[in-house]
């Protein structure tokens, strides 16, 4: 939790992952992967800031399962990456790493990094978990 509580307070820019300059949720993601596990396996093409966005595929979580472990949601510990369907006909699109029982770091617009609340809200948009592999 302390590599990903040191991104507290980066402001947010659309598709960066610099630390205390600016990034969005999955840049944080991004940016603490290099941190925990090393440099990034691919890059990461251009996407859209469409939460809303549909798709017969779940890009987001199939790149994801392919450099990370998954667990069932509802077993993430402290320190899993968490994909949230922010609508419920639309595929998810982002991203929070869970800092507690009941909190989670991400990266949102006009705020930034921030740490907040996992409320009964956030929590039943949570549809993917992952742990980072060791390194």
């Amino acid at each position: 939790m302390t590599i990903a509580r040191a991104w507290l307070g980066t402001p947010y820019h659309d598709q960066a992952s610099l630390k205390g300059v600016g990034c969005d949720c999955l840049g944080l993601a991004r940016g603490v992967w290099r941190e925990v596990v090393g440099p990034e396996p691919f890059p990461i093409p251009p996407y859209s800031r469409d939460w809303g966005e549909t798709g017969p595929r779940e890009v987001l979580a199939e790149g994801a399962r392919a450099m990370m472990i998954e667990v069932p949601p509802a077993d993430a510990p402290p320190g899993a990456l968490v994909l949230f369907r922010m609508d419920s006909r639309a595929i998810a699109k982002h991203v929070g790493i869970l800092t507690g029982p009941d909190r989670f770091l991400h990266a949102y617009e006009r705020l930034g990094v921030i740490e907040e609340l996992l409320t009964p809200s956030w929590a039943r948009k949570i549809t993917f978990a992952f742990l980072f592999p060791s390194h």
